[in-house]
């Protein structure tokens, strides 16, 4: 039986636009083959629209690459630079949702995710937080998403072998959203 809006607690529709205080847009990837560098973007916009069937619902989302931090500054200016965002000619990063669905039980945003000028399908888990209203009145939605890609596919191929065999950086990247919206 598919999950409608009845089912969940304080569903409403409408606009919803992002709150950058109260999330996160980050990113993992191995590093050395043996554990995992982490980032994220300071800057970030993002839209979404909750429709009376929660499976009509849609996002457009952007990041401003530039805003990359990954706690390293060389790094950051690396990540940059043409082995990787091109953010010179590449500044933002794009998400267009295409459609969302439900698989036992969980809900999936699949979409088209830019990023280098390349442009591919991706599919994000979507683990729903809730509905309420903030101390100011204010009513607000609560989620995360999570899903993986190929860098290569987006055209950051740069890496480095290792002296002790394999390469710097791993193929896959998970990018993480941590979003607290406000109802427009």
């Amino acid at each position: 039986m598919a999950i409608t809006a009845a089912d969940i607690p304080g569903y409403r529709t409408g606009t919803w636009k992002v709150d950058p205080s109260h999330s996160e847009v980050g990113f993992s990837v191995r590093h050395l083959a043996i554990s995992k560098v982490r980032g994220s973007f300071a800057e970030f916009d993002g839209t979404f629209v909750t429709a009376e069937n929660p499976l009509d619902s849609s996002v457009e989302a952007s990041v401003e690459v530039a805003s990359v931090d990954t706690k390293d500054k060389n790094r950051d200016g690396h990540l940059r630079t043409g082995d990787f965002f091109l953010a010179e000619e590449h500044p933002q990063l794009t998400f267009v949702s295409t459609g969302v669905r439900e698989e036992n039980g969980d809900f999936k945003v699949d979409g088209e995710l830019t990023m280098r000028g390349v442009t591919k399908p991706v599919t994000f888990d979507f683990e729903f937080g809730g509905f309420g209203a903030d101390a100011y009145g204010n009513y607000k939605a609560g989620f995360t998403a999570k899903t993986v890609v190929k860098r290569e596919e987006f055209g950051l191929t740069w890496n480095a072998p290792l002296e002790t065999g394999g390469v710097l950086l791993g193929s896959d990247v998970t990018i993480t959203l941590d979003i607290q919206a406000a109802m427009q």
